[in-house]
């Protein structure tokens, strides 16, 4: 399950050694906008040898490298793919065909390194408007590619247009990628909210972001982490109902009907997946019948 995503600069070791105590279901080490060029060498070494040497069970890493039109990627990738990040976050993705270039180079450094052929998934980045126009073919190029992520600040900049709290500007940019997504049947995952101080705004966007389709969020602090939880986890009425969706549909089956009503609606395949997914999601999180919160 992956509801939150942190940035972690990948230069600045305290915040990599605790990154699996902030609470959040995956941790991005930074090695691309957080560090300087002069710093490259020195944070591609750092976050290998936290990625080696630090137990971040429970909590999946993912390594945002540079972007192909740089020296760096390569090197990014010979660093960290032997220590087997859950998922290479690639950067600038405009095309299928950059997502491919660097599936073709993991898999070569899988082979070199004997790592099973395809075990660490790739999530493009969506932060221009070429991305945003090829989500789809992006998102569909490959088996490699897990989900997709829309990165606001460089796609704002890239429209020549100012990045607001409330998104209007990004709209049809969040509404593309979840479409894009869901038909390559991948994960998708929100811009950040970058107002640090703004918690009542965190709540609205993340809120928003879920209503949307998106399947969680990311955060450049981990003061927003435990809401991007909260909003990306299944309420207590969202549980009760999905109980009710499943028992409601095992009684009908045992009377040998072929449709039955809840509430006054009728029950019917979309909403019986949906609540299955529901009861996925909290039994997961702990929150069966026994364990259902507000």
């Amino acid at each position: 399950m992956r509801r939150s995503m942190l940035f972690l600069p990948g230069n600045n070791p305290n915040m990599l050694i605790n990154g699996n105590c902030l609470g959040a279901d995956a941790v991005i080490f930074d090695l691309e906008d957080a560090v300087s060029p002069a710093e490259k060498d020195a944070a591609r070494i750092l976050v290998r040898n936290t990625m080696r040497y630090m137990d971040f069970r429970g909590c999946e890493i993912i390594v945002r490298i540079n972007s192909i039109d740089t020296p760096y990627w390569k090197a990014d990738l010979d660093a960290v793919l032997p220590y087997k990040p859950n998922l290479i976050l690639l950067p600038k993705t405009g095309t299928a065909s950059d997502a491919l270039g660097v599936d073709a180079y993991m898999a070569q450094v899988e082979a070199r390194t004997g790592l099973e052929q395809g075990s660490i998934g790739l999530m493009p980045l969506i932060e221009t408007a070429m991305g945003v126009e090829n989500a789809f073919s992006i998102a569909s190029c490959s088996k490699r590619v897990k989900a997709l992520f829309l990165g606001a600040e460089d796609l704002t900049a890239d429209l020549q247009c100012k990045r607001t709290k409330e998104g209007r500007e990004i709209e049809y940019a969040r509404t593309r990628l979840v479409v894009a997504a869901r038909a390559a049947g991948v994960d998708v995952y929100d811009t950040p909210f970058t107002d640090v101080n703004d918690d009542e705004g965190v709540v609205k966007d993340a809120s928003y972001a879920k209503a949307l389709g998106f399947t969680g969020k990311a955060s450049i602090s981990p003061r927003h982490v435990e809401v991007i939880n909260q909003v990306f986890s299944p309420s207590l009425k969202d549980i009760t109902y999905a109980y009710e969706v499943v028992e409601a549909i095992a009684q009908a089956k045992a009377q040998g009907k072929g449709a039955i009503s809840l509430h006054g609606k009728m029950i019917d395949a979309p909403i019986v997946a949906r609540a299955e997914r529901t009861i996925a999601m909290a039994e997961a999180l702990g929150l069966g019948k026994e364990e259902r919160h507000e």
